[in-house]
């Protein structure tokens, strides 16, 4: 997956700032509500219109998301709840940024984006649904092509390009295959 080798190309200067934070008194969960927090503007600047300025700011409350994982394990902080947190907090954040995009393009009367929209959202969830059911059941399930990262990834690149409805197909699409695949994973081990 192309998140595995952006944290590995990474991992030397989220391990330095983690470092940082650390000695600044700032623990995982911190960094994760902190992130999180950062979403609900750039939600409202997506509403606005704004979306180049808000992919930027995407990248840039982005960086906290690989960062509360750094300081947990450099601080041997990890636990269950940690990881609860972040990955609830994330599922919220993408629905803060996608709820902007559905505010702006309502206003619009873009019906054709709004439904995109709505199957992007519905799609993300169940790619996080599927692993986690899969992992409730006894089954590793990081299988598929595109996890958060992507689409973390596409969104931001149509919103700098400004060729948001093709990047929207592609993330209302692939949503779905990835959670097909979990699907498909699950079964095959089960």
């Amino acid at each position: 997956m192309l998140s595995d080798r952006v944290r590995a190309w990474t991992r030397g200067l989220a391990n330095a700032l983690a470092g940082r934070l650390a000695r600044l008194g700032f623990t995982p969960n911190m960094l994760t509500i902190f992130g999180f927090l950062l979403m609900i503007p750039i939600g409202v600047i997506l509403a606005w219109g704004h979306f180049r300025a808000g992919a930027i700011l995407i990248l840039l409350a982005g960086a906290f998301d690989g960062l509360d994982g750094a300081l947990a394990r450099l601080t041997d902080r990890v636990t269950s709840f940690g990881a609860f947190l972040d990955s609830t907090l994330d599922r919220y954040a993408e629905g803060v940024l996608y709820l902007g995009l559905l505010f702006f393009y309502l206003q619009q009367g873009q019906n054709l984006e709004v439904v995109l929209i709505y199957l992007t959202i519905v799609g993300s969830l169940l790619v996080s649904y599927t692993r986690a059911r899969a992992e409730g059941v006894g089954v590793s399930c990081k299988v598929g092509l595109f996890t958060r990262f992507e689409r973390i990834a596409v969104l931001v690149l149509g919103l700098l390009s400004g060729w948001m409805r093709p990047a929207l197909v592609i993330l209302a699409l692939l949503s779905h295959v990835t959670a097909l695949q979990r699907m498909w994973h699950v079964y095959r081990q089960a």
